[in-house]
């Protein structure tokens, strides 16, 4: 069994600059890590050069197939950038996910300042 933190990666369509720009800002710490994502999400970090298990993109049962994951113990951090101003026919399913994170005690950063307090407390 791996001891890789395992980190899921989602963001909304207005802000997966700042998640493409987040990653490699922070590739070094994050490349001892097994990244997953919401396909397109995921699209655009690979298009950077960062290695990532992809999902369904978002709208398409992406948000749930993390959820599924963080309820069965197979993600240790959600890295969620969400557009606020910006209405989401799949919101439920971002409700149901930020619900699990809760439930099941994981971490989850909905901006790119929280996600790095985190792993800078990751790093210490």
């Amino acid at each position: 069994m791996s001891n890789r933190l395992r980190i899921a990666l989602i963001s909304h369509d207005g802000k997966k600059p700042e998640m493409v720009a987040f990653v490699l800002q922070n590739r070094f710490i994050l490349e001892n890590a097994q990244l997953y994502a919401t396909g397109t999400t995921g699209s655009h970090i690979e298009r950077a050069g960062i290695s990532v298990v992809k999902m369904l993109s978002g709208p398409r049962g992406g948000d749930a197939q993390i959820a599924a994951m963080v309820a069965t113990g197979q993600i240790d951090l959600v890295f969620f950038f969400r557009d606020p101003l910006e209405k989401h026919p799949h919101e439920p399913d971002v409700q149901m996910l930020m619900r699990l994170c809760d439930v099941h005690n994981i971490p989850l950063a909905t901006n790119p300042a929280c996600a790095l307090l985190l792993l800078k407390g990751l790093k210490n």
